[in-house]
């Protein structure tokens, strides 16, 4: 039977913690900008401080809080859907106006780190609302690594199963306990967000852009303090900073513990991440490129334009310095794939993620050679080890419902009268975590805000399954997984 109570125990914990995460805005908008914006803050830091330890107390219990792998999958779900309505008591208390569908969706954007937006005037929100975004992106940038660690390698859907051999007593370890590991990783996360921050400042920001910059770059989250996104500074050295530290973002964060330790060889000998940088290299060329011989367009202006929309796009970042709709056909669709591809397995990037591609090709080559010669034996293999069937089976459910979840979002959409073309843009810029579509609508200088209501649901409901990894949520609707 299901362990109820330590879920709630440790759902009322993280919802301790953002009331305490609420105190940052609201110091912000009371010592900082002297506005009457710290009231919503201090309303909601009081009502999550008040619910989330009443929850937490009474399910607590004396006894070692042990999760076994069912409460696991409930607990990363509902932590998520709770946290995120919490979130957006401050956002619809603001004085934007917003309706709670609407801040419920930007809070859902935020923590998922997607960038989708509704707020139509950004340059004109309040301080305090931009800072709580960014720290919920922020946040949820390290919910993410962390569910990666400990949650998706038992649906062996992550990639990280395969890292998991390494931390056996079979083999060699990086560090002794995951948990040992996920404190190294939550290190390495603040120390890129540091060196993140400081560049930013000494490339020009002042320190609150600085700061949610920084928050929204290493998170891959995307949503930024202006309309115009990192447009809005058309500084070269701004973009540059943007585009290393959205890479670092989008790479296994296994790989610089590794580094860390001195092992410079696990860099340039993981495939995955060899792959990741070569595509976005590629796809950054060619969409400039094209744009060079199709436009007005100088080749050093191309290149900047085309890099940096290859590099946030398939990071899932969703920063943007110019208006991507207004390409041809041929980079849109570069833009579109990359989208689905996203970045590395253990990041905090969304969509496929390179490794499952990887396996998936690795497997379908197998096939093929086995089709030619049926009697022999034919081995997927990643980086020298052996893809297991369980492996390449759950790679390949989750490719399937990856899509057929895209598809029913579509077409739910398309029952609110939104057409298609725009439906598709908008499920796969949910189900991916990039955010900004490629469409006029929901592209670059558009928002969200004009869609119904049920849409914008329905994408919350895209946001979270993508950033869950699809199959952690679809557990939860097996008849087998509530029974003793």
């Amino acid at each position: 039977m299901l362990a109820f109570r330590p879920v709630l125990y440790l759902i009322g914990i993280l919802i301790s913690i953002f009331a305490v995460a609420m105190l940052l805005p609201l110091i912000l908008e009371l010592l900082v900008f002297k506005t009457d914006g710290w009231q919503e803050f201090g309303f909601g830091a009081f009502f999550a401080g008040s619910l989330g330890p009443l929850l937490a107390l009474a399910n607590y219990s004396p006894e070692k809080i042990e999760l076994r792998v069912r409460e696991a999958f409930l607990l990363t779900t509902l932590s998520w859907v709770a946290t995120s309505v919490f979130a957006a008591f401050p956002m619809y208390w603001s004085s934007l106006n917003l309706s709670f569908i609407d801040a419920w969706f930007e809070s859902v954007s935020a923590l998922t780190t997607t960038g989708s937006t509704v707020i139509t005037y950004l340059d004109n929100a309040p301080k305090g609302v931009l800072l709580w975004r960014s720290l919920l992106q922020w946040l949820g940038g390290t919910g993410i690594i962390l569910m990666a660690l400990t949650i998706l390698p038992i649906l062996r859907i992550g990639g990280m199963q395969l890292f998991r051999s390494e931390f056996s007593d079979r083999s060699e370890k990086i560090l002794p306990r995951v948990s040992q590991i996920s404190s190294a990783i939550l290190s390495v996360y603040l120390l890129f967000s540091v060196l993140c921050f400081l560049s930013l400042k000494l490339a020009g920001m002042d320190y609150f852009d600085a700061v949610c910059h920084t928050m929204a770059t290493v998170s891959t989250g995307g949503l930024s303090t202006h309309n115009a996104s990192l447009g809005f500074y058309n500084d070269f050295l701004i973009e540059t900073i943007t585009i290393i530290f959205m890479i670092i973002g989008g790479i296994t964060y296994i790989l610089y513990i590794k580094l860390w330790q001195g092992n410079f060889k696990a860099i340039y000998k993981d495939s995955q991440l060899r792959v990741f940088l070569c595509t976005m290299l590629i796809a950054g060329i060619g969409i400039a490129l094209w744009n060079w011989q199709q436009t007005e367009l100088g080749l050093g202006k191309s290149l900047r334009e085309g890099v940096f929309t290859a590099v946030s796009i398939m990071t899932s970042t969703g920063f943007t310095t110019i208006d991507y709709t207004q390409w041809a056909s041929f980079p849109l669709f570069i833009v579109f794939i990359l989208s689905i591809i996203g970045g590395c397995t253990g990041s905090t990037s969304g969509g496929l993620k390179v490794f499952r591609l990887q396996v998936l090709s690795a497997a379908a080559h197998v096939h093929l050679k086995q089709l030619r010669r049926q009697y022999g034996v034919y081995v997927p293999t990643y980086q020298n080890q052996k893809i297991s069937e369980a492996v390449a089976m759950s790679v390949l459910t989750f490719v399937s419902l990856y899509f057929l979840v895209a598809l029913v979002i579509v077409a739910l959409l398309t029952l609110f009268n939104l057409d298609i073309v725009n439906a598709f843009s908008a499920a796969i810029a949910a189900i991916s975590n990039t955010g900004p579509g490629i469409t006029e609508l929901i592209g670059p200088s558009g928002t969200h805000a004009p869609l119904p209501d049920a849409c914008k649901l329905i994408l919350m409901a895209g946001m979270i399954l993508g950033r869950l990894e699809i199959l952690t949520v679809f557990v939860l609707f097996m008849p087998s997984f509530w029974r003793s």
